[in-house]
C-alpha cells in the first residue's frame, strides 16, 4: 500500500461522508426552493449526520479526522 491508499474501512467512511453531505445539500436546496430560510429540524439532524461521518474520515481524504 502506498502513502494515501485507502483501506476498505476507510473507502466505507468516505462513502457514507459523501452519502451524508448529499442529503444535507439535497435538503437544503429543497428547503431554499421552499422559501425556508432558517434551522429547521431535519436540517440540524442531516448537518448532525454529516458531521458525524466526516469525523471518521481523514483529513487527507476530505474529512474532518486528524491523524491515525
Amino acid at each position: 500500500m502506498g502513502l494515501f491508499s485507502k483501506s476498505p474501512k476507510e473507502k466505507a467512511a468516505i462513502a457514507d461522508m459523501k452519502a451524508a453531505d448529499k442529503a444535507l445539500n439535497d435538503n437544503s436546496s429543497r428547503e431554499f426552493k421552499s422559501g425556508i430560510r432558517h434551522e429547521t429540524p431535519e436540517y440540524q439532524r442531516l448537518n448532525a449526520a454529516a458531521n458525524e461521518a466526516a469525523a471518521k474520515v481523514s483529513f487527507w481524504h476530505g474529512g474532518t479526522r486528524k491523524g491515525r
